[in-house]
């Protein structure tokens, strides 16, 4: 696996970055420990890697009636769906250190309807991945199922943008061939 380039087209250097890309690549490193394949991948074009983590940013940082770890099954239902490895296995990782239940990320990715989940969190991801695999099904009853386990609009719109934005995610690290770090594998796990 190490032998495998993580990705189809040229991965940049991190001198030949503009300042910005490179320091937000460097902050990220110095989070996690390790460049986090997706980051290197992406910055293949610098304005199309600050429009997705703006975005990204934008619907998966800030204060939202979804926790962060909601946010992460989300990810990793419509990911599987999605058959995209890199985004299960590394949000796979992150869901296990918000829940620090190593198992959840791997239920979830396998098969989120035998996971153990609350009837919010099954609604939420029903609706995740209907946006996420038949987004032109959505029907206001769907809206109607969530509202009854507490969601509200702004809440519904944050479910279907993080689905939506992961389709795009997926997308793109399939067709770019992104092969996950093997850090992630164990993150979360002991």
């Amino acid at each position: 696996m190490a032998d495998l380039p993580i990705s189809r087209f040229p991965v940049p250097k991190l001198e030949d970055l503009p300042p910005d890309v490179r320091e937000r690549i460097l902050a990220v490193q110095q989070k996690s420990g390790f460049i986090p394949n997706t980051f290197i991948v992406l910055a293949h074009r610098p304005d199309e890697f600050r429009a997705f983590f703006g975005y990204y940013d934008a619907l998966m940082l800030k204060e939202s009636g979804l926790s962060k770890a909601e946010r992460e099954m989300i990810v990793v239902a419509t990911s599987a769906v999605n058959s995209c490895e890199y985004c299960v296995v590394a949000h796979s990782a992150i869901l296990r250190i918000y829940t620090k239940d190593p198992l959840i990320g791997d239920q979830i990715a396998i098969n989120y309807r035998k996971a153990p989940l609350t009837p919010r969190q099954r609604a939420m991801l029903d609706f995740a991945v209907k946006v996420a695999a038949e987004s032109h099904k959505v029907e206001q009853s769907d809206f109607d199922v969530l509202r009854l386990q507490g969601f509200g609009d702004e809440d519904i719109w944050d479910i279907g943008a993080v689905a939506a934005l992961f389709a795009l995610s997926n997308r793109m690290a399939n067709l770019t061939g992104m092969r996950p770090n093997r850090e992630f594998y164990g993150l979360g796990r002991g």
